[in-house]
Order: C-alpha cells, then sequence, then structure tokens
C-alpha cells in the first residue's frame, strides 16, 4: 500500500494502546510501540510465572500486564487494540470495545497498509510455507532484498522503517491474520482451498470469505494468482479486484504456469524438468508453478530454473529424517488437514507406514480414507482423533471389501517404536497426520521435532 507511515506514528503517540497476546509476533511489536511513545497494556492468558522473564522484561520497558485466566474481562478504555490472529473479532471483549469506538487491528493489517515495498500475499489451505519460501527464494536469487514474515520469518511491522520501496516482502497468511484485514497485498496468491479450522471457524463459507480477503481490497493493476484446478480456488476469479492469472498441473495456462509432458513452464517459457526438481510429489510441482506465476513480472526464468532444480523443502515438510536397518522415516509434521496428508502419500512410489492423528479440528476423514487407503500399507493412530479416524477407515475398508491394519497407540513415542517393529527393508514410515498438534504438543514443529528426536534415538 501507499500510506506514509509517518501517519501512523502520529496516530499512536501518546495513545492507550492494548496488545492482546504476548507471543512471538506481538512482543516486537509492544516493543516498537513503546518505542513510538504509546501507553502500552499487554495482555495474556499465561501468568507471569509462565511467561518468566518476557513478564519482566516488559514491565521494566513500562508496559502494563494484565495476566491469567480472566485477562479479558475488561478491554474499554483504548484508543487502539492489536489482537492476536486467532482472537475472532466477535469476541465479546471486543465487540464491546469496538462500541466505545476504539480502533481494533492487528500487526499484519498494520504491516500492510504501510509497507513501502511491493507486498506478495501466499495463502490456502495446503503448501502456504514452501510456496512463500520458493517466492522469497526467486525474488533474493533475481537480486532483490526481500523480507519474508507472517506465519514464518520474523514479525516484520517493527521493521518497517528498514524497508524500502525498492525491496520485496513475501508474507505467508492465515484464515486467522485474514479474518479481518481491510487491506490486501499487492500480488496475492491462493494456493488451494479445502475445509479447514472448523473448530475456530463457524463453516467453510466464513473460513473461504477470512481467505478472499487477501486479494478484495487490491486495486485494478494488482494480480490474483488462482489455482485452476481446485474448484473452489477457481470460483474465486468472479470475484477478483485486478487482474488474474493462473496455474495448473491439467490445462495449459497461456497467461500463467503449468505442467505438461513433465515439464514446468510459465508464460509458454520452459522452466525444468520433473526429473531436476528436488521436491517429491505433485503437490510440490503445484507450490513451484505457483512461484513462477506470482513472480514472473519481477524475476527471469534463470531465477526460476535454479531455486526449482536446488531447493529442497522447508522443515517438517515431507522432510527425509534418516535410514534404518534398510526403512525411510519422513517427517511431515506440518500435514495438519487429510487434503495434505492424501497429497503426502500420493508423493511417495510405494504405500506407507502411516502415522497419523492428534487435535481435532472437525475435519471429514472420509476423503483420506476413500483417497489414501491405497496409500497406505499399516496405519497407527495417535491422539485425540485415532478413534474417530479408525472408525472411518474401518466403514470405507468394509465398504470397498479391503484389509488394513490398523494400529492404535497412546503416545508418539510407542507409535514410532511399533512401526519400527513391523517395517521391513525398503519400507517408508512418515508422520503425517491430518490433524492439528495441540492435543499433545504445542504446535506442529515441536510435534516434528520430537519425531525426528525419537527416529535418531532408534537403535
Amino acid at each position: 500500500m501507499e500510506k506514509n507511515f509517518r501517519e501512523f506514528k502520529e496516530l499512536i503517540k501518546g495513545k492507550k494502546v492494548g496488545v492482546v497476546g504476548i507471543g512471538v509476533s506481538n512482543i516486537p511489536l509492544i516493543y516498537f510501540l513503546v518505542k513510538l511513545q504509546a501507553n502500552i497494556t499487554a495482555f495474556d492468558k499465561k501468568n507471569q510465572s509462565k511467561l518468566g522473564k518476557t513478564a519482566l522484561d516488559l514491565k521494566e520497558a513500562g508496559v502494563k500486564l494484565i495476566l491469567g485466566e480472566d485477562y479479558l474481562n475488561d478491554l474499554t478504555g483504548f484508543d487502539v487494540i492489536f489482537k492476536t490472529p486467532s482472537m475472532r473479532i466477535d469476541n465479546p471483549a471486543l465487540l464491546k470495545a469496538k462500541q466505545e469506538g476504539t480502533y481494533i487491528t492487528s500487526e499484519m493489517e498494520e504491516f500492510i497498509k504501510y509497507c513501502p515495498a511491493k507486498t506478495f500475499g501466499v495463502t490456502g489451505s495446503d503448501g502456504k510455507t514452501t510456496t512463500t519460501t520458493i517466492i522469497y527464494n526467486i525474488l533474493k536469487s533475481e537480486g532483490y532484498k526481500t523480507w519474508v514474515g507472517g506465519n514464518i520469518g520474523n514479525p516484520l511491522f517493527a521493521n518497517i522503517e528498514e524497508i524500502t520501496k525498492e525491496d520485496k516482502v513475501v508474507l505467508e497468511l492465515s484464515s486467522f491474520q485474514l479474518m479481518t484485514m481491510n487491506v490486501s497485498t499487492d500480488v496475492a496468491v491462493v494456493t488451494n482451498l479445502s475445509p479447514n479450522h472448523l473448530d475456530i471457524h463457524k463453516n467453510i463459507e466464513e473460513y473461504i470469505d477470512a481467505k478472499k480477503n487477501i486479494f478484495k481490497y487490491q486495486r485494478d493493476h494488482d494480480l490474483l494468482i488462482l489455482n485452476k484446478d481446485n474448484e473452489l480456488t477457481y470460483e474465486l476469479r468472479k470475484q477478483a479486484m485486478g487482474r488474474v492469472k493462473y496455474f495448473s498441473v491439467i490445462d495449459k495456462m497461456e497467461e500463467g504456469a503449468y505442467f505438461q509432458d513433465n515439464k514446468l513452464f510459465v508464460m509458454n517459457n520452459l522452466v525444468c524438468n520433473l526429473d531436476e526438481i528436488k521436491l517429491k510429489g505433485m503437490h510440490n510441482v503445484q507450490n513451484l508453478l505457483t512461484a513462477f506465476c506470482a513472480t514472473q513480472e519481477e524475476a527471469s526464468v534463470a531465477s526460476m530454473r535454479k531455486v526449482a532444480t536446488t531447493f529442497v523443502g522447508v522443515e517438517h515438510r515431507g522432510e527425509f529424517v534418516r535410514e534404518v536397518e534398510g526403512v525411510k522415516y519422513y517427517n511431515d509434521s506440518i500435514a495438519s488437514t487429510p487434503t495434505r496428508t492424501i497429497a503426502s502419500l500420493k508423493a511417495f512410489e510405494k504405500p506407507v507406514i502411516l502415522i497419523a492423528g492428534g487435535y481435532d479440528k472437525k475435519l471429514p476423514f472420509e476423503p483420506l480414507a476413500e483417497e489414501a487407503y491405497v496409500n497406505i500399507k499399516t496405519l497407527i493412530l495417535i491422539g485425540a482423533t485415532k478413534y474417530k479416524i479408525k472408525e472411518v477407515f474401518e466403514q470405507i475398508l468394509r465398504n470397498k471389501k479391503v484389509h488394513l491394519e490398523i494400529i492404535l497407540a497412546k503416545e508418539l513415542d510407542e507409535a514410532i517404536y511399533t512401526a519400527k517393529q513391523i517395517a521391513k527393508p525398503g519400507d517408508i514410515v512418515t508422520l503425517s497426520p491430518a490433524c492439528a498438534s495441540f492435543d499433545m504438543f504445542d504446535n506442529f514443529e515441536v510435534r516434528g521435532n520430537k519425531y525426528k528426536e525419537i527416529v535418531m534415538s532408534l537403535k
């Protein structure tokens, strides 16, 4: 966007500002707002002992803290409130503050509004982080000073005065971050859409509406990149505000990127052959095509080719961990939806021993059982959803008159030791949970690291 950041500095100076959530993105934000001479109160459900040194440092910086279970009892009396991404805008405490005339916003919303550089926003149900990272690497390879943020990288709002008009900024944006957004990125990417986060969103319609905000406020010359092969995503073209380009692994796209005859093309230019790329699976071919499409006005085919033929992936995304007694172990902890797990399983050349299950996001598991049972040799289930997944698989396997061994494990370590016992040389074991991690772990990274730690200790 083209707003001058001086406006924000004037708006915030001396104002009473509440920041809800003392997490990764909001801690730098709080210190930045202190530097801009705002009077800050920070709110968090965690108590002082859990926040530890963070709480002491914030107090020392002059920040008032409201902590504990009742932290949201009163959000009134503020000029501005920065909410944490996962907090719904219809939260009663926020609604009350809004009625008072409080300006409610978020770190990401203000960043996009005032960022002087061209912004590339990436959203979707699956493939966001990999696509964001590929776009970042292509732009960097082309020679731009490139920043990456949003759901990955560092929170960028605190660095906004270091970013210039010539730089490029790539942002991974979740439905939570987009839900209240009233600004859009210059280039908006929607990788794909399928049911997700239905534990937070009221329904699939609300989830998709949140995603639309990535392009809803674009201007005529801005660019929207859509997945031609995904029906829900392709539908969005009807509401585009600016220009639209597509990527596809099925159809030839004259004005976009496509896959044909085992080759990857952008704007009818050959980028590379399928056997030259390091990433496994057609979902990663889609991720590369998305990135080509998004960067083709900024980057040369040579930069795209360089990244496509050298990029080995992002941690916890189809990551090879090690081989033990002829058995290969992979970590795909990022796969927190059935569609992501389906894509991951199809990337392997043969059926695998799958470790799945976790926190219940209220997503249907029927597609996983229907589409991927042929890609599974043995299914080992853990977490809050293990019985639910087992029931769905058993029903579908009965209908198809197919047998698949399903094993229930109490913990991740038991699942891995069980996999080791039943695996034979040449087998593949993968953690690709189809669920979020919150029943057993803080996030998918912690889950993936625990998996890797146990696999590395196998003898």
